[in-house]
């Protein structure tokens, strides 16, 4: 299968918020820790299951993307890409663990590429079987409530791994508390998020109704196939989708319908003269998440992902082998998951709540690709007994001091948590970083909240 133009390797972290911990590669299923800095606050390693290896180091965001990069250095972690402290970051409330995941991101990789998962099930038992050998090495795991927060694609692999956890726990086979799973803007429901686009993009001016009426037909291409279990299909028809839109809309960031940080490079695809419904093809959905994670340029300079991930971290890690790159994403990786990318996982949201698992939803406001209105939707296809509770009640506002505006919204039921943040879209710790840390502080019931 070829590239595809647009790419839910741009959908993805989970972070698993605990006691420090590490990896070590080993035999299989082993984990053990390789190096860290001397005074222990930063661990890292290996761990090999089945000729898979995966790397994590002090805080895990499991990205379908790297989260050891992304996650750490753009979002949550202590230091900036340009290697400066982050004031906002996690680390203030909770220990963390960033893990390459799936294998064959970041410094992840396989041995063959047939070893490349297919399933969201299959990484969440690659990352299960991590997480027992992992509470041997830190025994810190054992005592210490486990969490998961996912945002964009890594919500799908938060759900199975979160079943997969609770699972291994109430059955004695993992020894670990499961505080909870929190899903921001997270690709739980294909379905929802393909038809929330056209009434959005309408009710924001990115769309007439002449290019609505079209991009509903395309819309419902994709409900009819995902109905029929033809998800292959449904993935080329909702890349064609999104095709369309960055056409007509005059190309919306997808992911911050505000943003226009990337007009400049849209705008320079288009020919001489051309008319929005004319324009040579757009920067495609890979190319333009790369641009955004790097922060523009060709990934070389010091002060991209790209740049500090193969220059310093690399040479401090000491455990890469030297023919290999760090990569944000991975086409193959992809092209492994196409069958599984538009199946939703709201079933397994309902067995979390069902376990008693603190669940809480995160969506910024501007988002696309995974938007509010969507995520509302699946939300209510919940089949939780406390799900009609829940949407009766009214929000709470939030505020972030020293500002007294408004920053978000919540409402709380039982084991049930949904946060709505403006002025944000896909990557809302980026975005509205402290509004993001008082969450964070929230579901983890953090001491120094």
């Amino acid at each position: 299968m070829g590239r595809p133009p647009y790419s839910l390797l741009a959908l993805l972290p989970l972070l698993l918020c605990v006691g420090l911990s590490s990896l070590r590669s080993g035999s299989a299923a082993a984990a053990s820790i390789t190096a860290g800095t001397p005074d222990g606050s930063e661990l890292w390693g290996r761990c090999r299951h089945r000729h898979r290896l995966l790397l994590g180091c002090n805080c895990n965001y499991v990205q379908g993307a790297s989260g050891v990069g992304f996650g750490n250095f753009k979002e949550v972690g202590p230091l900036d890409v340009n290697l400066q402290p982050r004031n906002s970051t996690w680390l203030q409330k909770a220990d963390l663990i960033f893990v390459d995941n799936p294998v064959g991101v970041g410094y992840s990789y396989v041995e063959d590429d047939s070893l490349l998962v297919t399933t969201d099930w299959q990484q969440a038992a690659d990352a299960t079987t991590l997480l027992k050998a992992l509470v041997q090495e830190v025994p810190t795991l054992r005592s210490s409530p486990l969490f998961l927060v996912a945002e964009s694609y890594g919500g799908k692999y938060a759900a199975t791994l979160g079943v997969s956890v609770a699972r291994a726990a109430r059955a004695g086979e993992l020894n670990v508390t499961l505080g909870g799973v929190a899903f921001g803007d997270s690709w739980i429901s294909p379905e929802d998020f393909t038809l929330s686009y056209t009434p959005l993009l309408l009710s924001v001016s990115r769309l007439d109704d002449n290019a609505s009426d079209e991009a509903n037909k395309m819309a419902e291409t994709v409900m009819d196939q995902i109905a029929a279990g033809n998800f292959t299909d449904a993935e080329g028809s909702w890349n064609d989708l999104l095709g369309f839109i960055g056409t007509r809309s005059g190309h919306v960031d997808v992911y911050n319908f505000l943003d226009g940080s990337l007009d400049d490079e849209a705008s320079a695809s288009a020919a001489p003269g051309s008319s929005p419904n004319t324009a040579a093809k757009p920067m495609n959905m890979m190319e333009e998440y790369s641009r955004r994670l790097s922060g523009g340029g060709d990934g070389s300079d010091s002060n991209t992902i790209g740049g500090i991930m193969n220059g310093v971290i690399k040479e401090k890690l000491k455990i890469i082998p030297k023919d290999l790159e760090w990569v944000e994403e991975n086409i193959a990786v992809y092209n492994a998951l196409v069958d599984d990318i538009m199946r939703p996982r709201i079933d397994e949201i309902d067995e979390l709540l069902s376990y008693g698992v603190n669940v809480t939803v995160y969506n910024g406001q501007l988002d696309i690709i995974c938007s509010t209105i969507g995520a509302e939707a699946w939300v209510q296809k919940l089949k939780w007994d406390g799900l009609k509770t829940f949407l009766s009640l009214p929000r709470q506002s939030l505020h972030c001091s020293p500002s007294i505006g408004t920053k978000g919204f919540v409402r709380s039921y039982k084991n049930l948590h949904f946060y709505w943040i403006l002025g944000a879209g896909h990557y809302v710790p980026e975005d509205q970083p402290c509004i993001a840390l008082s969450m964070i502080g929230s579901i983890t019931q953090s001491p120094a909240s």
